[in-house]
């Protein structure tokens, strides 16, 4: 259960950006998030691993974008404390050329990626929040570096497992779709409704964010309207995995896929 779905700094109440980060190992965090983090990885012990494994998704998607899909423009919404391989730096190493605009709606998020993005022009940072996508779309920072006429790659990894039903994460996906470019990418990952993960589910009732655990089928809703890149929608290991691993097991329920616009 991860992702970056953040509210206003409060360091005495669980946070996912930060719980995400103590997953991956990283040192953005607070006794309150490795409390409950520690709680979730209790009913769910898989919790590291299905973080490391969604990084992982990230940055094949990012290099598959940025290379095949010569796509050169990324706009990254709920992206979360930056660590190691962000997604300039994967983009970046494939096509030089490419710019990014980070969004988030936590003002810790947005002092760590402005703080790391100081010297490059090629990459911002921005307030937004993927439940406003219309704030989004016309922030005159993120028009500043996205050409909005040409395709680009929409991520949202991670984060739309904290965005309740009537919080209309469809309605909100849908309106970023519309707006993107023919040719345009749109890439998410989210976390599957098991048994397994119910009981770390509500750890996170007393977190900045609730976690809500979808059907593989109510995933795939998020891409109506798209096509989807082979493999289509899989647990992120099996999306066109690099390196084969015996030791690790395939079958996280974390669930993601790219989907291009006709």
């Amino acid at each position: 259960m991860i992702g970056a779905i953040t509210n206003d700094f409060d360091s005495t109440r669980p946070n996912v950006a930060r719980m995400y980060d103590y997953y991956l190992g990283g040192k953005d965090h607070y006794a309150a998030d490795r409390a409950c983090a520690e709680e979730v990885i209790r009913h769910a012990p898989q919790a590291r691993d299905i973080a490391l494994a969604n990084r992982a998704f990230l940055g094949r998607a990012v290099r598959f974008l940025a290379g095949e899909a010569g796509i050169g423009q990324f706009l990254d919404i709920g992206a979360g404390l930056p660590t190691r391989d962000n997604v300039h730096e994967v983009a970046q190493r494939v096509n030089p050329a490419s710019r990014v605009v980070y969004v988030d709606n936590d003002p810790v998020v947005l002092i760590h990626a402005r703080a790391l993005l100081a010297t490059d022009a090629q990459t911002r940072a921005i307030a937004g929040d993927v439940r406003k996508p219309s704030d989004i779309l016309t922030h005159p920072d993120m028009h500043a570096l996205l050409d909005s006429s040409k395709p680009v790659a929409v991520l949202l990894v991670a984060v739309l497992h904290f965005i309740p039903d009537d919080q209309e994460p469809y309605a909100a996906v849908r309106t970023l779709v519309d707006a993107m470019a023919p040719g345009s990418y749109l890439v998410v990952s989210h976390a599957e409704q098991t048994p397994e993960l119910q009981g770390a589910a509500k750890r996170y009732e007393r977190a900045n964010a609730p976690a809500v655990l979808r059907s593989v089928a109510e995933i795939r809703g998020f891409f109506e309207g798209l096509e989807l890149v082979d493999p289509g929608l899989v647990n992120v290991r099996r999306w066109r995995p690099e390196v084969a691993d015996p030791w690790q097991d395939p079958n996280v329920p974390f669930f993601g896929a790219v989907g291009v616009k006709p």
